[in-house]
């Protein structure tokens, strides 16, 4: 690689920066590769490593880099697009669905679930936890509530616990005549049970994505999907579920 020095510009050098470096990540780095020492990268466009820090902190705010724990500064995955406004509906679970199945507990939910699905405050249903991978890491944690109303015919489900519950639990909506669903978006912070998860700190910003799905007019089930928001993007059309970028060319930045 040649040393690219940058000229006098009157933007902030590190935002200039961040211009080239981003250059660099599209042409000569692949995804999941090592960044050279931050020594090495000043060096080579002649800056400052505090000017550099800066740089390669808003490619991680934007999602092209990832700073890994006793890895260093990797080329992050394309984002994940979380679709909004499709025409298709389907269940959870359903064929060509990428999240995987984690857990299955009956608890009662939180209050504002309970009165979103209108259930007594204290009564159980089924919440099934569901987790969403790209290129191996985890970029999404679902919690999925579904009363047990809803699955009149789920008398017994051999599984007390695990993965294998949740999945009789997605077997059994599949059953149902689902007639549509609603979404919403907003931005949040991550609560210290899906930080851990996602491998962020506390208080890092997420999106989170509620989903109702109705059955005869009542809401049968709600989703509440937290994803790392440097690591999804929303996407807009008729394609349902959620989608996987891997076309360089379509990577937000």
């Amino acid at each position: 690689m040649g040393t690219t020095q940058l000229e006098s510009v009157p933007e902030p050098k590190y935002w200039h920066l961040k211009t080239v470096l981003t250059e660099a990540l599209d042409s000569e780095f692949s995804v999941g590769e090592i960044l050279p020492n931050e020594r090495d990268l000043a060096a080579r466009f002649g800056v400052a490593r505090a000017t550099l820090r800066q740089a390669l902190e808003q490619l991680e705010l934007e999602g092209r880099l990832q700073r890994r724990r006793g890895v260093g500064t990797t080329v992050a995955p394309p984002r994940v697009g979380v679709a909004v406004g499709t025409e298709q509906h389907t269940w959870p679970g359903a064929a060509g669905d990428a999240w995987q199945p984690v857990d299955s507990v009956q608890a009662p939910p939180p209050a504002a679930v309970a009165a979103a699905l209108e259930t007594g405050a204290d009564e159980p249903v089924h919440t099934v936890r569901r987790s969403r991978m790209s290129h191996g890491q985890q970029v999404a944690t679902e919690l999925l509530y579904v009363p047990a109303a809803s699955m009149p015919g789920l008398t017994a489900i051999d599984a007390p616990s695990g993965a294998a519950r949740a999945r009789a639990v997605l077997r059994e909506l599949q059953h149902l005549p689902l007639e549509g669903e609603d979404r919403a978006v907003e931005l949040g912070s991550a609560r210290a049970d899906d930080a851990k998860e996602l491998d962020r700190l506390p208080g890092s910003p997420v999106l989170v994505v509620t989903t109702r799905f109705f059955v005869q007019g009542r809401t049968a089930a709600l989703s509440v999907a937290t994803y790392r928001a440097d690591t999804c993007r929303l996407t807009f059309g008729e394609s349902a579920g959620v989608e996987i970028h891997h076309d360089p060319e379509k990577r937000a930045s």
